[in-house]
């Protein structure tokens, strides 16, 4: 017995378990490696083999000559594009809706999800997660059409309903300043309901005997918010860094479906100007080297924000 022990312990020794290579976990995991191939495969298809093409972004790019064959213009497109007066707006504009993006769509789910948590009925509080979460599973395209038949001057429903009661129409999306408050709130309605799914699912793993401790010492509801909000500081922190990641890039389905014609201080941002150069004018060398900056930035932000984090005592993502 006591040989059949030591003998035990010397094969799950640590220094056996380094020399075992590779290929032992091959052969005895080989159906879990099997599947994450698939994802894998994925993964190098179709995220790593198409940023072969950001050589476009230095060169003069044809579509007849095609990557390889196109003349090599080095930095001479990123030059043409930081010239460009729509680059600066476009830059100016994502930056500063994403900013309030930022402020608003991502405090909005902390505050929905502390709300929800304190809800005692569990079949209102499902129901009310329920109505919260739908919005998230309808495209910007069909937001935009309720968007603009709830929001039109001329014949929008809440225009005709302040019409009737005596008041003047608001041209929510017809104004610049209007349509930057509309997308603002239109945006914390389509997101809020899902970015509380994390919050909450945090929220369930903090330990009860906590809240039972606070009550006993005359903590009242909205000071128990002060045991809830230090135990999920991680997942807000983490979520925040993958935020600032995205703060240069945008989402170009949302302002299509809400732009228009007599809206235009805001509505140019980096990803319409990819669709406008890219798509709309064949000049796919400026689309991908302002593809290529926005990317640059939104990687320095990620790494800045995830330092500044550690520094502060978080994990962070890296």
């Amino acid at each position: 017995m006591l040989k059949a022990a030591s003998a035990s312990q010397t094969n799950h020794s640590p220094l056996l378990r380094r020399k075992q290579g590779f290929g032992y976990y091959l052969q005895r995991d080989w159906q879990l490696y099997l599947l994450v191939m698939l994802p894998l495969a994925f993964v190098i298809v179709f995220k790593y083999l198409p940023m072969t093409g950001l050589v476009i972004a230095f060169k003069d790019y044809k579509i007849a000559r095609g990557f390889w064959g196109s003349e090599w213009a080095g930095l001479q497109v990123f030059q043409d594009l930081f010239a460009k007066p729509d680059f600066i707006r476009a830059v100016r504009n994502t930056l500063l809706l994403n900013v309030l993006d930022l402020c608003f769509s991502f405090t909005m789910p902390i505050v929905l999800a502390l709300l929800l948590n304190e809800i005692k009925s569990v079949r209102f509080k499902r129901i009310n997660q329920t109505v919260l979460y739908l919005p998230h599973f309808l495209s910007w395209v069909i937001i935009g059409a309720i968007a603009y038949q709830l929001l039109s001057e001329g014949g929008g429903v809440v225009n005709n309903l302040i019409e009737l009661m005596g008041g003047t129409r608001i041209p929510f999306l017809q104004q610049d300043t209007n349509w930057l408050i509309s997308y603002l709130v239109i945006g914390v309605w389509q997101s809020m309901g899902w970015g509380t799914i994390i919050y909450l699912a945090a929220m369930s793993g903090i330990n009860p005997e906590m809240y039972e401790a606070a009550t006993v010492d005359g903590a009242g509801r909205w000071k128990v918010w002060n045991i809830t909000l230090p135990s999920i500081r991680a997942t807000i922190v983490t979520l925040l860094i993958m935020a600032l990641g995205k703060v240069m890039d945008g989402s170009f389905e949302r302002i299509y479906a809400l732009q228009n014609k007599a809206t235009t201080e805001y509505t140019t941002t980096i990803p319409v100007l990819v669709y406008r150069w890219g798509i709309e004018s064949g000049n796919f060398s400026r689309a991908t080297a302002i593809g290529l900056f926005q990317s640059v930035i939104g990687i320095i932000l990620v790494i800045s924000a995830d330092r500044v984090a550690k520094k502060l005592g978080e994990d962070g993502i890296l």
